[in-house]
């Protein structure tokens, strides 16, 4: 069996070509956390109220027009409902007076016909009062459903180089486009693609970096700090917010960033493993050599002859497509079985991430609170990568969000800290479940077909963001039903996880037999999964 890791030992795993492909891949994440929750901000209602057109009313009726409606137990202006101006009009030519000579309750109403009035305390102005639509965060997440998948057999196909940097160019261009839109509809065109753009990018750049990096390198940055680049992102999108308060200059400063990446074209390389793949062997060795260079080293004659020669005896390239994802049985099982646990997370993620943000008053710190309880959950998350059996990690991570978000209908009203503790209890484990699957789904497909499997879970997963929006509406039939749809969906994923090939230190499979030789499909003592010694005991009993 040929060993990629092996042949490139040699370069070590932290020079300095290392480092350069470390933190300029991070850089490159940064856009999408930004971009991802900038939605929260751009298509948020401001406070609002029906619009008087009619310029015959007199002061005292013009104030009254708007009836009065109790929220949350005191009473406010309705934000869809007016009084008839025609009625309004006829009493106040009349000389009388509202709420004296007229009571207000008997008049009859009707809808916001002329629009709103959109007040401007929180923002200058959103896509909402631009155009006087409302917006949901659906459209954006199917333009990351359709980009994922796409991206991940374009990426296998022509390289993962290539998508990684036309993502970044569609992401920053048509977030910059949606400023110029001239009606509703055309702004969400530009947003649907603009989300194709978003987290293609993301899975592109996190295969790039798990490819090209080796040992301790690769653990850290498929554990953390891929993730931890988009919660940075993340967490500088209060701040943005919070000084640009119109839509258009915000989108401005997310957008205009990703073109800075443009030149580092000429700086990062191409995935060798994914060169190797397509049969590229001198390319693969000169980016090899080009490292040794960097890190001061001097190569072998000779980097890639084992797997020269096992090309010559074997087959010349093996090329994938996304039939072989599904042609073998225990292939099928394990796809099938990750996109149900991918959903779950996302679901679960987004959900939470929707229903967090409504934490404090004020969105910029609900926003920022939303996001800082990610920083800890990718720090457990690379101690777990580094320590844990993969199984063993993502179950946990399943486990404390099921049990977090079921005990939430338990807690009394009058210690809501603990609901909301529990709560951001879920998001933390659901943030470190999604980063483990990154890694987890990225070690168990060759390399010529990890990419088109990466985009392929995370194209089903966006199904769960699609729907994330909706879930949390269902607390108007019962407060606590979006809480226990998560939490449930949670446990049942436990009993999915259960069945995946384990990947706990183990080079990655370079074809789809090797893939296969790990497809176990049975349910194992995870109590035996102490160690890795443990763990090779355990695969040859099978």
């Amino acid at each position: 069996m040929w060993d990629y890791d092996g042949s490139v030992a040699f370069l070590g795993t932290w020079g300095r070509f290392q480092l350069m492909v470390f933190f300029l891949l991070c850089s490159t994440i940064l856009p999408n956390g930004t971009g991802s929750f900038s939605l929260v901000f751009i298509t948020d209602t401001p406070r609002h109220r029906c619009r008087i057109t009619e310029l015959n009313l007199s002061q005292e009726w013009r104030e009254a027009a708007v009836p009065l409606e109790v929220v949350d137990g005191e009473p406010q202006p309705s934000s869809c409902r007016r009084y008839r101006l025609d009625l309004l009009r006829n009493l106040s030519a009349g000389g009388l007076l509202p709420g004296l000579d007229v009571n207000l309750s008997s008049l009859e109403q009707e809808d916001c016909v002329d629009g709103w009035v959109y007040g401007t305390e929180v923002y200058q102005s959103t896509v909402v009062s631009e155009f006087d639509q409302p917006l949901t965060a659906t459209i954006f997440f199917l333009g990351v459903l359709v980009g994922s998948f796409f991206s991940g057999v374009l990426a296998d196909r022509f390289g993962r180089k290539m998508v990684l940097f036309a993502t970044i160019i569609i992401q920053a261009v048509f977030t910059l486009v949606q400023i110029a839109a001239p009606s509703w509809e055309v702004f969400c065109l530009f947003l649907f693609c603009s989300g194709l753009g978003n987290i293609s990018n993301y899975v592109s750049c996190f295969i790039l970096g798990t490819e090209i990096l080796t040992g301790n390198a690769r653990v850290i940055y498929s554990s953390a700090a891929a993730s931890l680049g988009f919660t940075l992102g993340y967490m500088t999108l209060p701040l943005f917010a919070y000084f640009l308060r119109s839509w258009k200059t915000l989108l401005l400063a997310i957008g205009l960033p990703g073109l800075f990446y443009i030149p580092l074209w000429w700086v990062l390389p191409e995935s060798p493993m994914w060169l190797l793949s397509q049969g590229r062997v001198m390319e693969a060795e000169a980016i090899v050599k080009k490292a040794a260079k960097m890190n001061r080293l001097v190569a072998p004659e000779k980097i890639f002859g084992d797997f020269e020669l096992n090309a010559n005896e074997e087959s010349p390239v093996e090329r994938y497509t996304i039939l072989d994802l599904v042609t073998k049985r225990s292939t099928a099982m394990t796809t099938v079985l990750l996109c149900w646990v991918w959903f779950t997370l996302n679901i679960c993620y987004f959900g939470l991430s929707l229903n967090t943000s409504q934490l404090h008053a004020d969105p910029y710190i609900s926003c920022f609170l939303s996001a800082v309880v990610e920083m800890p959950a990718y720090v457990s998350c690379s101690l777990a990568i580094r320590y844990l059996p993969r199984r063993l990690a993502v179950v946990a991570a399943f486990l404390t969000m099921g049990l977090a978000l079921l005990f939430i209908q338990l807690v009394p009203q009058s210690i809501l800290g603990l609901a909301v503790a529990l709560e951001m209890l879920g998001k933390f484990a659901a943030t470190a479940g999604t980063s483990l699957l990154y890694a987890f789904t990225a070690e168990l497909y060759p390399t010529g077909l990890r990419n088109t499997a990466s985009g392929t879970c995370v194209m089903v997963s966006r199904t769960g963001s699609c729907l994330a929006p909706f879930l949390i509406q269902m607390n108007i039939y019962f407060k606590y039903l979006p809480y226990i749809t998560l939490g449930t969906l949670a446990m049942l994923s436990v009993l999915a996880t259960l069945f995946l090939p384990e990947t706990f230190r183990r080079p990655l499979p370079g074809t789809l037999e090797q893939m296969q030789k790990r497809q176990r499909i049975i349910c194992p003592d995870i109590c035996r999964h102490k160690t890795s010694k443990s763990i090779n005991v355990f695969e040859r009993q099978l």
